[in-house]
């Protein structure tokens, strides 16, 4: 009696996943189509928020490192040209006056003709 009442009950949990209409797997083709639609939502959404996060972050240590490193070439530029050109720290001045200023008028020629209206 043991053996059947247990066959029987095994027997009616399979019977209770078989749905009329429905293959015999149904239940893991379902799961199956939920993780499936899951893991593409997943691959729309975070994908391109960590892309962003990821390009935010280098491009705020890449500002920082160049808000470090402009102002310390320039100290050195000017502490070489002091060596190199020796009649005083004035010449060296000049000299990188004249150059900024070139540099300022030639991207000042490029900017587009609206911009400072």
């Amino acid at each position: 009696m043991g053996e059947s009442a247990m066959s029987g009950t095994s027997g009616g949990a399979n019977e209770a996943m078989a749905v009329p209409g429905l293959p015999a797997d149904w239940h893991l083709m379902a799961t199956e189509k939920i993780v499936t639609g899951v893991d593409q939502v997943k691959v729309k959404t975070a994908g391109p928020a960590i892309g962003i996060a990821r390009t935010a972050v280098f491009g705020m240590l890449a500002a920082l490192l160049a808000v470090i490193a402009v102002p310390l070439f320039l100290i050195g530029l000017v502490r070489l040209l002091n060596t190199i050109i020796p009649s005083g720290v004035w010449l060296v001045y000049l000299i990188l006056g004249g150059l900024f200023l070139a540099l300022g008028g030639f991207l000042w020629s490029r900017r587009p003709r609206r911009a400072a209206s």
